[in-house]
């Protein structure tokens, strides 16, 4: 099982970085609006640095938005998944498995590339650590938002405007909880209940939602 886990990983990310270049768009998405916020809002750097943390939040999330679709639907359409379903393995191991590959070409680059946007929105320095662990903490919960979403639309021929409806009202407490927790560092703010909940959040997901997106993706595959 071990094996298949890996394997799964091995295949997701190599196919991610070796592929077209589709894993970069969230990225460069997530780039973008953070170099034209200011360009058409305001470039006034107290104003920005006020602002700094909810604008980051927004972009991973929509970044988040722009790879779910492709989570599962290129396995669903070549027959892979079917394979998985029937494979000695567990479908909640592989789960995790294609959900972790997704995270790792997708959430832990924008936990990485963070520090940039902090910098060019002027987020006090004091507040990037907290950034990078909020990114941290809550991204995984966004790549299994997403993956859920993905999963439940995946029979549908025409889930794109379904899968932000879906998935967003379930991703906003982790939004307000970790803009919250920058903001109260940039101010030198007690930040430990913040990212407490943000554990929470992550613990909840881990243990709750694998066993959600497995079940979607049998109903989808015998629909």
């Amino acid at each position: 099982m071990a094996s298949a886990f890996l394997a799964v990983i091995r295949r997701d990310v190599g196919l991610a970085l070796s592929g077209t270049g589709e894993w970069l768009n969230p990225l460069v998405f997530f780039l973008m609006v953070i170099v034209l916020f200011p360009l058409g809002v305001s470039p006034e750097p107290v104003w920005l640095a006020k602002m700094a943390a909810g604008v980051v939040w927004v972009a991973a999330v929509l970044s988040v938005l722009l790879s779910m679709d492709s989570l599962f639907r290129q396995d669903y359409e070549d027959g892979s998944l079917e394979q998985m379903l029937v494979a000695p393995a567990s479908l909640l191991e592989l789960v995790i498995a294609k959900v972790l590959a997704h995270w790792l070409t997708g959430g832990l680059a924008l936990t990485l590339l963070s520090p940039l946007a902090a910098l060019m929105l002027n987020l006090p320095e004091r507040a990037v650590p907290i950034l990078m662990l909020t990114l941290l903490l809550g991204t995984p919960v966004l790549s299994l938002l997403a993956a859920f979403a993905a999963a439940l639309t995946l029979a549908l021929r025409r889930a794109g405007v379904l899968l932000p409806l879906i998935s967003v009202p379930l991703m906003i407490p982790v939004l307000i909880f970790a803009t919250a927790a920058v903001q109260a560092a940039g101010m030198g703010m007690p930040v430990q209940a913040y990212l407490a909940l943000l554990g929470v959040f992550l613990i909840m997901a881990l243990l709750l939602l694998p066993w959600a997106i497995a079940g979607a993706l049998r109903l989808a595959l015998s629909a």
